[in-house]
């Protein structure tokens, strides 16, 4: 007999239960992924156990099982081992890295990474080593053939050398590694530097930039460089600090500079704010559709509920009508009130009775605990698994041998069943019947004892006349008072049945009248509570509306109030803008006023030399006459006008001083009542860093208004 060998093989198990808390290769994403693993743990099928009932060990009853399955109250876990996730250090560390990359702290340091050691020269040797491939000394199997060399080993060195190929400069190695090129990517390194002395390069400049930050550069960064260029451009051009006689020059260039500064911070101001709003907006309209959505998923859960409860109340009530109409038809079976009794033989001889095939309605399941009886194996599933069972079956199981049972017709005692008695004498009277047919008439036999018996003669019957009797007629009133009371006894039988069938007939009616006032009673009492929670619902409805509408008027005046607030801000800032403004046109006069009076100073210097020496020359020459007419020419073309020109000056100054002075105590007053009212900290960033330089630039503004003032008052 040949031996078979069946290999069982086993499927893989991915994990244990127990490998987030020993493995230490195990890693978990996160806490929860740690609480999911520990409850998994806990709930595992291992933990439940088969606890036998010894009082039903051998019971093959389903109300009486011989076990029950329990879970197992014991932790497999030694108390000592820690039961907490281990990412806490990577999460912290990671959350340090965030910090530092997004805002500049020196004094936070991220603690370095530590990684287990991995015990070279220990238990972890054998990973460091391989055996070197020598050849010749591994055993070659017969079956494998090498292959030839290709070269001659007869020639020398030196001819093999000139034949061998070139080795080309490069060479092209594909590797295919686990990982994907996003994931190995790191910031780029940036190598130590020495800067030679007396050179300035222009790389430098952008040190304050690194990657992520700034780098690469974008559009905004090539700005700022360039920016940067046009400044060190200018700074060259501007006139040197020890050259006194430019100094006034510089100070033009570099007002012009900071004008231009002013400008491009405004521009980047506006910029800041008008994204900021977009920002805003893009946020406003995010969240109300939130809010929309978040209101119809509330609706719709509502309408769920409304309609899962509706369908509740439906079924309930459906299975209370099934229920009482099975209960009247029970009742209308025995109207007269008979009691059947119990018919076990026929409960027993009937496969489709409540013994065999209990109604569902009842609390009968039939294919309760069924699937711990399914058998699940590969031998029942699979075509090679039928296979492999049909080829282990002995061959008396696929070829069975039956041979027919023969009959005993003989019970212990020794006497013969009355089934094959019966057969047996049967057979014995179809035989005879059988021979009789067969034989045909016999002749008639000769009698052997012949003798003729006479028979008498009968008498005639004689004439008698009937005459009744006493007995007679007490028979003949017995019986009819019998039959009269056998009448009496059916009409009250009759009475009796008459009388049963209308007590049932009243009590099936006051039953079906109890119900059907039950029915409507309940009825009522639904429909008033369903008005009621329809009332709850229209309040809720109102009370929900009458939130929003407060909600939207809250809102609304949250909008007025900001919209306010940034009209006062801008106001403010166009305030201070026309201050500046204002001054920076006052510098710019009073400089080109006081340069041209410089100008026109030296020319009339000049003028006033040369004249002096014609004159002096004329006087020389001159008589009186021509003397005198000098003299009144001057005062006529030179004197009276300057004076008159001086005294139109002092008009208009004086009527400008009274409308200067009113600005000056408006504005103040204005910039007062602000202040006043933006008593907070701005909000945005821009306003923060301008509110110095305005403050700065109004004290300069007061200053100067006091001093031109003053100056005017001292002229008057």
């Amino acid at each position: 007999m040949a031996t078979q060998t069946q290999t069982i093989r086993r499927g893989f198990q991915p994990t244990r239960v127990h490998d987030y808390l020993y493995d230490p290769h195990h890693v978990s994403a996160s806490e929860r992924d740690h609480a999911r693993s520990t409850f998994k743990a806990h709930t595992s099928v291992d933990r439940v156990k088969r606890v036998p009932l010894y009082d039903t060990m051998f019971s093959e009853l389903r109300h009486h099982p011989r076990f029950q399955m329990r879970l197992d109250v014991t932790d497999p876990v030694p108390k000592f081992i820690s039961r907490q996730w281990r990412g806490y250090a990577d999460q912290k560390r990671e959350q340090l890295i965030r910090y530092t990359t997004f805002n500049y702290d020196p004094s936070v340091q991220v603690p370095p990474k530590q990684f287990a050691d991995a015990e070279v020269s220990g238990r972890n040797r054998y990973k460091f080593f391989k055996r070197p491939i020598i050849p010749f000394l591994t055993q070659i199997p017969p079956e494998v053939l090498l292959a030839t060399a290709r070269q001659d080993p007869l020639v020398g060195t030196d001819q093999l050398h000139m034949e061998r190929p070139p080795t080309p400069p490069t060479k092209t190695v594909e590797t295919q590694t686990d990982y994907r090129d996003s994931e190995a990517q790191t910031d780029p390194y940036t190598p130590e530097y020495v800067v030679r002395p007396g050179s300035a390069p222009e790389l430098l400049t952008l040190a304050t930039l690194s990657y992520g930050r700034g780098l690469p550069a974008g559009l905004a960064e090539v700005e700022m460089i360039e920016r940067a260029r046009a400044k060190r451009a200018w700074e060259a051009t501007l006139p040197p600090l020890n050259d006194t006689s430019q100094l006034d020059k510089r100070r033009r260039m570099m007002d012009e500079m900071e004008r231009k500064e002013w400008a491009l911070r405004e521009q980047e101001i506006e910029k800041l704010q008008e994204a900021r709003l977009e920002v805003l907006k893009k946020l406003l309209k995010q969240r109300e559709e939130n809010h929309q959505e978040l209101n119809i998923k509330r609706l719709d859960k509502l309408w769920s509920k409304k309609q899962k409860e509706k369908e509740v109340k439906i079924k309930r009530i459906r299975n209370e009508h099934i229920k009482t109409i099975r209960k009247l038809t029970g009742k209308r079976k025995k109207v007269e009130g008979k009691l059947e009794r119990r018919q076990i033989i026929n409960e027993y001889s009937g496969y489709g009775s409540q013994t065999y095939a209990p109604l569902t309605r009842i609390g009968m399941f039939l294919d309760r605990g069924s699937e711990q009886y399914v058998v699940k194996s590969r031998h029942l599933s699979t075509y090679q698994g039928l296979m492999e069972l049909e080829a282990s079956l002995p061959d008396f199981v696929l070829n069975p041998r039956i041979k027919a049972p023969k009959p005993k017709t003989v019970t212990k005692a020794g006497h013969t069943k009355r089934k094959f008695r019966q057969e047996q004498e049967l057979m014995e009277m179809h035989e005879t019947i059988k021979e009789a047919r067969t034989r045909g008439e016999e002749p008639p036999k000769p009698l052997r004892f012949l003798q003729k018996i006479e028979k008498p003669i009968p008498r005639p019957p004689t004439p008698a006349v009937d005459e009744p009797s006493e007995e007679a007629e007490q028979e003949v009133k017995k019986q009819e008072k019998q039959a009269t009371l056998a009448l009496q006894r059916q009409r009250r039988l009759h009475e009796h049945k008459e009388f049963l069938v209308d007590e049932a007939m009243s009590h099936l009616e006051g039953s079906s009248l109890g119900d059907m006032m039950d029915f409507l009673s309940k009825e009522l009492i639904r429909l008033q509570e369903e008005r009621r929670i329809h009332a709850f619902s229209m309040l809720a409805e109102r009370q929900r509306r009458i939130r929003e509408a407060e909600e939207s008027g809250r809102r609304q005046v949250e909008e007025r109030r900001r919209r306010e607030e940034d009209e006062v801000f801008k106001q403010v800032i166009k305030v201070h803008q026309r201050s500046v403004d204002t001054y920076l046109q006052d510098i710019i006069m009073n400089s080109v006023d006081h340069t041209a009076d410089l100008q026109a100073r030296a020319e009339i210097m000049e003028t006033a030399e040369k004249i002096n020496d014609v004159a002096y020359e004329v006087e020389d020459n001159r008589t009186q006459l021509e003397s005198e007419e000098i003299v009144a020419d001057l005062v006529h073309c030179f004197l009276l006008p300057e004076v008159q020109k001086i005294t139109v000056r002092d008009k208009v100054k004086r009527s400008q001083r009274r409308y200067l002075l009113a600005a000056h105590k408006e504005i103040v007053k204005d910039g007062e009542e602000t202040i006043s009212m933006n008593a907070k900290p701005p909000r945005t960033a821009p306003t923060t860093t301008g509110a110095p330089a305005q403050a700065e630039t109004k004290q300069e503004v007061q200053e100067q208004t006091q001093q031109v003032s003053e100056g005017r008052g001292a002229q008057s």
